[in-house]
């Protein structure tokens, strides 16, 4: 059966919360950065050990438990707290964690607890089944900016290990015409993993769709490769 969050944590506010699951997320001077979606975010290098040891005293789902109270908050740190008190613990989570991070991207406000909860959580779990895929490709054809910037972001992990090469074109087709900053940022992402480890099939891919497509996804999906293939995707055609 669940723990219930104690008397100490139910009643109070979400900074308290966060005070009593501080050492889950820092409290070492030992610094290290971890990359979330182009910027560093700064945490302690004894992060995993502290997870580990909390998960291990008051179980899992009691963790879940505070993530979820922390990333219902609207303060950035608090809400990166939580991310990072489950990050180390992505292989432990199953199917029904699946549809609560699901939910959580209707809390998301920045593009930074985007990419937090995305990247750090949602995208490993994708990668674990493909089956969630489906869900993926659903929140692609979402009105919401930050499901539809999701669909690309779930994917990178995927790619980094050399999956998805076939869903990430038919992710990119769906949203070529997007007009949104935020999406456009998140297929140029999904698109620059893609060309780093597949660029023999990528760059024909880019070719065939740079005359139909903005220009910030082209540019940041060109981003590893060599000036001279860069120069060829980036101009523009003679009529």
């Amino acid at each position: 059966m669940p723990r219930r969050l104690p008397p100490r944590f139910a009643p109070h506010s979400n900074a308290e919360v966060l005070g009593n699951t501080q050492k889950a997320c820092s409290g070492s001077s030992k610094k290290t950065s971890n990359r979330t979606a182009g910027t560093r975010t700064t945490c302690a290098g004894s992060r995993a050990k502290h997870s580990e040891k909390f998960s291990t005293q008051q179980g899992l789902e009691f963790l879940v438990q505070v993530a979820d109270r922390l990333f219902a908050g609207h303060v950035l740190e608090e809400k990166i707290c939580g991310v990072l008190l489950l990050e180390t613990l992505a292989d432990k989570l199953d199917g029904g964690r699946f549809d609560l991070f699901e939910s959580w991207i209707g809390r998301i406000s920045t593009w930074a607890d985007h990419d937090g909860l995305v990247h750090s959580l949602i995208a490993p779990m994708v990668g674990a089944d493909r089956s969630r895929l489906r869900r993926v490709f659903a929140w692609a054809k979402s009105p919401d900016r930050w499901h539809r910037r999701a669909a690309c972001v779930a994917l990178i992990q995927g790619r980094q290990q050399g999956a998805f090469l076939a869903e990430a074109f038919q992710l990119s087709n769906i949203l070529l015409n997007d007009r949104d900053d935020m999406v456009q940022k998140g297929l140029g992402w999904l698109l620059r993993v893609t060309a780093k480890m597949d660029p023999e099939q990528t760059i024909p891919y880019l070719m065939s769709i740079r005359e139909r497509t903005p220009r910030l996804v082209l540019r940041t999906a060109s981003e590893t490769l060599t000036p001279a293939e860069k120069k060829r995707i980036l101009a523009k055609q003679v009529k």
